[in-house]
């Protein structure tokens, strides 16, 4: 087998344990010898739409099996996989495509009216809608001779992108050696076993869903048990008719769960591993979990990172409480100066990352991965300190990040837009405290002289053309903006004086 990436993973799973169920979703389940025989039709069937290696393929819809076939196809083929953040708006999908060059599309039946809206100066050639056709002409009606397409470790898996400073989203390249080496991470720091019952109601769309749970427990040889959408009331039924080992969510869906009424006399005996990530965890909802015997597994990571950087294991959930951890076994970490000169205990520094699981750069933009490195180091942009103990703690956003229900918003891509609105001169895009999400995005506009200027028209400007979540939930108008003398916003100012009301 020529093929070193993760298009050979259903075929080895396949030869040593075919009979064990890969993936359920709804009342249906294949086993790792169906897995691999769907993926390889598949890719035969894409092949025959004209993709080739290096060729992108692009995957826009919930989670679902097809979702994981068009992924090892698209690796298969050593062609590169795009996957696409549902919660998208249509312009957002389309520079996306036209970024990525996108050559073949596969969506989801209710996402069939926003393809049919997309510009038609995208690379994409073929279209194929998840369903009765996707089962005839793709699997079925398909060969399922083997590929033996050469696919080496460090060719480019998957272009996923993440939201830019600059307000575009960047493609991360992340290779297939780079998604092997963070599930092996995994499998070292969470102690996974070939039994492992995982609920995947985390989108796949975002690193943490696809990479930290995912990959890892399909490598292990466990279940993945996938949920088009996360729901509390139903995430007690499937944990009990499935017996769930493992699950992965970010923080507000951990609380949801935790405040449903269902909570206390609910069964959670079979749950082993509860991975949390996307911004920390309260102190409050740890103690609520471990009055359950269940204890939180956090970490710290990015998109870069394939994602996993820093974890904190079960033994150091509570004793370093609001820890990120310490760097995952093949990855190597540093907080550090502006001169990449290590801080001292409790001197606040950037967080820099290197190991095998780090991207080799982003797509299309070499001036800007350039930027990213230093000495072979990627420079996260984020703040942290160092405990005696070697504990990193994360203090604060180096890139004015917002994380809003473990969604990244990037204030640059909002207020690049707000500035399109003719009576807007000025804006700032903040995240303010709110207790579902976390933190929601908040725009401090400055209006036209003599505008007469309406919050709600200005958020309903952004409607189709954001993703829900990242529009703002309120609008302040102010008169100025602080900046420095050299006019630079001091977006500090910005959160201290419209913040907090």
């Amino acid at each position: 087998m020529r093929n070193e990436g993760l298009g050979s993973w259903p075929a080895r799973r396949a030869r040593k344990t075919p009979h064990r169920t890969a993936l359920v979703h709804g009342d249906t389940a294949w086993t790792y010898a169906q897995l691999h025989e769907r993926t390889t039709r598949l890719a035969h069937a894409l092949r025959a739409r004209g993709v080739r290696r290096g060729d992108r393929i692009a995957y826009l819809g919930p989670n679902h099996p097809s979702y994981l076939e068009t992924l090892f196809a698209a690796g298969t083929l050593g062609a590169v996989f795009v996957p696409l953040n549902i919660r998208l708006a249509g312009p957002e999908i389309a520079y996306q495509l036209s970024d990525s060059g996108t050559r073949a599309l596969v969506y989801g039946p209710q996402y069939a009216g926003l393809v049919a809206g997309l510009p038609g100066d995208t690379d994409v050639r073929a279209y194929v809608e998840v369903g009765a056709g996707y089962e005839a002409e793709l699997t079925r009606a398909a060969t399922d001779d083997p590929i033996d397409e050469p696919v080496a470790a460090d060719d480019t898996c998957i272009i996923m992108y993440t939201s830019g400073t600059t307000g575009r989203p960047k493609g991360a390249m992340l290779t297939h050696a780079n998604l092997t080496w963070n599930a092996l991470n995994v499998l070292v720091d969470t102690d996974l076993i070939a039994d492992e019952r995982a609920l995947v109601s985390a989108p796949l769309f975002h690193t943490a869903g696809l990479n930290m749970l995912t990959l890892p427990v399909l490598l292990k040889g466990g279940t993945c048990v996938l949920v088009e959408a996360f729901d509390p009331s139903t995430t007690f039924d499937l944990i009990e008719r499935h017996r769930i080992t493992f699950m992965f969510g970010v923080p507000t869906m951990f609380e949801q769960i935790a405040r449903h009424p269902r909570w206390p006399d609910a069964d959670l005996s079979s749950l082993r591993i509860l991975t949390c990530g996307g911004s920390p965890v309260p102190t409050a909802m740890i103690a609520a979990y471990q009055e359950r015997d269940l204890t939180f597994l956090q970490g710290y990571g990015m998109t870069e990172a394939s994602p996993g950087t820093l974890f904190l294991d079960a033994e150091h959930a509570v004793t370093k409480a609001g820890s990120a951890g310490v760097p995952h076994f093949f990855s190597d970490v540093r907080v550090v100066r502006p001169d990449m000169a290590p801080v001292d205990v409790g001197e606040t520094g950037e967080v820099v990352i290197r190991g095998p699981h780090v991207m080799p750069g982003y797509w299309g933009l070499p001036e800007e991965t350039a930027a990213s490195f230093t000495d072979g180091w990627f420079r996260s942009g984020d703040a942290a300190r160092v405990d005696e103990d070697g504990y990193v703690f994360i203090v604060d956003r180096l890139k004015d990040m917002i994380i809003s229900g473990g969604e990244n918003i990037y204030p640059a891509e909002i207020e690049d837009l707000l500035l399109t609105h003719p009576d807007i001169v000025e804006c700032a895009v903040i995240g303010v405290p709110d207790d579902k999400w976390g933190e929601v995005p908040r725009a401090v506009v400055v209006p036209r002289e003599g505008a007469s200027l309406d919050p709600d028209d200005v958020l309903a400007s952004l409607s189709g053309r954001l993703a829900k979540y990242k529009i703002p939930k309120s609008v302040v108008l102010a008169a100025e903006l602080p900046r420095t003398a050299s006019g630079k916003l001091l977006k500090s100012r910005v959160r201290t004086r419209y913040g907090n009301s």
